[in-house]
C-alpha cells in the first residue's frame, strides 16, 4: 500500500472508531452469569456498525466478523472499505467472501467455535451450513417491527407508507427471509419531518440497544421465542432509482413522506424547468396553486389536496441549493 493509501485507511479507521466509539477493551465482570458467549458477526454498513462497537463494549469475545468485499465509491471510484470492516479491523479477525456457501468459508466458521452468530444488515441470506454452526443459534436486528416490512428497506419503506412508528426486531434466524422467531420488539415513532437518513440514524441506536438486551435474554436462559405471524408480513424491497420521481398527483402528506423517505439517497426527483433535481426538503405549502410557482420561499408544486412548497434542490451536477434562488424568475 503506497503511503497516501495508508494514511487515508487509517483516517477512515480513525473515523468509523470515533462514531462508534468503544469505552473498554476489557472483558467486564458484569456479564450474565450464564456461559460465556463468544460471537461471530456478520455485518457491513454503519447500522451494522453500531452494533458491533455495542458487543466491543459489553466485553464479549467476538471472535470473528464477516462483512461485503469493498466496493468503488466516491467521485474518484476509489475501493472503500466498509464501516464494519474499518471498526472489526481494530478488535478481530476480519473477512471478507465473495460468497457464503463455499466450504473454505463454512469451515473456517466452524473452527472458529462461535456460540452464538450476529447479523445485523449483512447483505446477503446465511446460508443452512452456518446457520447450524452456533449452539445458540443465529440472531438478527432487523429495523422494523417484523413481520412487517420483511425485506433490504424497512427504514425507507416505511417512511415511504406513512408509517407513524416503526422499530427493530431480534429474533432468531431462519432459512426464509426475515421469518424466524422474534425474540424481542422495541418500537419508535416517527417523527412528521423525519427522513430515512434521520431515522436510520437512531434505529441504530435502538438495534445495538436491542442486541444487548437480547444476549443477556439468552446468556441466562430467559430469551423468548416467538413465532412471527406469515399472514401479516409485509416486504420491503430494495428501494429502485426509477422510484425516485414524486408523483404531485398524490396528496400532500404521500409526496412529503416520499420526498422523506427517499432522503438521502437516492434522493426524491423532480423534473422542473427543462431539468431533473433531486429534493431534499419540502414542506406543506399555504398557497393554493394551479401550476408550479416560484416565489421568496422556494417552489410551490400543486398536489390532489393542496400544495407542496420545495425548499432545497440539487440541480444535475450542482450543489445542494435553495429552490427560490434556482426557480424564482425562471419559466417553469
Amino acid at each position: 500500500m503506497r503511503d497516501g493509501s495508508a494514511a487515508s485507511a487509517a483516517s477512515a479507521a480513525s473515523a468509523a472508531a470515533a462514531a462508534f466509539p468503544v469505552r473498554s477493551t476489557e472483558r467486564r465482570e458484569d456479564l450474565p452469569t450464564g456461559r460465556r458467549m463468544k460471537i461471530g458477526f456478520f455485518g457491513t454498513p454503519d447500522f451494522a456498525a453500531a452494533s458491533l462497537a455495542r458487543l466491543f463494549e459489553d466485553g464479549y469475545e467476538t471472535v470473528f466478523a464477516v462483512t461485503q468485499p469493498d466496493k468503488p465509491a466516491g467521485r474518484g471510484n476509489r475501493l472503500t472499505p466498509p464501516p464494519v470492516k474499518l471498526l472489526a479491523q481494530m478488535k478481530t479477525e476480519v473477512y471478507q467472501p465473495q460468497s457464503l456457501r463455499g466450504p473454505e468459508t463454512v469451515r473456517l466458521i466452524r473452527g472458529k467455535a462461535p456460540d452464538v452468530i450476529v447479523v445485523v444488515a449483512y447483505g446477503k441470506l446465511l446460508p443452512p451450513e452456518i446457520l447450524g454452526i452456533p449452539p445458540l443459534g443465529c440472531v438478527n436486528i432487523h429495523a422494523s417491527l417484523l413481520p412487517k416490512y420483511r425485506g433490504a428497506a424497512p427504514i425507507q419503506r416505511a417512511i415511504l407508507a406513512g408509517e407513524t412508528a416503526t422499530g427493530v426486531t431480534s429474533m432468531y434466524m431462519a432459512e426464509e427471509l426475515d421469518a424466524g422467531d422474534v425474540i424481542l420488539r422495541r418500537e419508535t415513532g416517527i417523527g412528521e419531518t423525519e427522513t430515512s437518513g434521520g431515522l436510520f440514524a437512531r434505529l441504530a441506536v435502538l438495534g445495538a440497544e436491542t442486541l444487548s438486551e437480547t444476549l443477556r435474554r439468552i446468556a441466562d436462559g430467559t430469551a423468548p421465542r416467538v413465532p412471527q405471524d406469515g399472514s401479516e408480513a409485509t416486504y420491503a424491497p430494495p428501494i429502485a432509482k426509477s422510484e425516485a420521481a414524486i408523483d404531485a398527483s398524490g396528496t400532500v402528506r404521500r409526496v412529503l413522506c416520499h420526498i422523506r423517505g427517499m432522503n438521502p439517497k437516492p434522493a426524491a426527483t423532480l423534473d422542473a424547468a427543462g431539468e431533473t433535481y433531486k429534493v431534499f426538503s419540502a414542506e406543506a405549502s399555504d398557497l393554493s396553486v394551479a401550476a408550479p410557482f416560484a416565489d421568496s420561499r422556494g417552489l410551490h408544486i400543486p398536489c390532489a389536496d393542496g400544495a407542496v412548497l420545495i425548499r432545497e434542490v440539487q440541480p444535475p451536477n450542482g450543489r445542494l441549493m435553495s429552490a427560490a434562488d434556482r426557480f424564482r424568475g425562471r419559466a417553469l
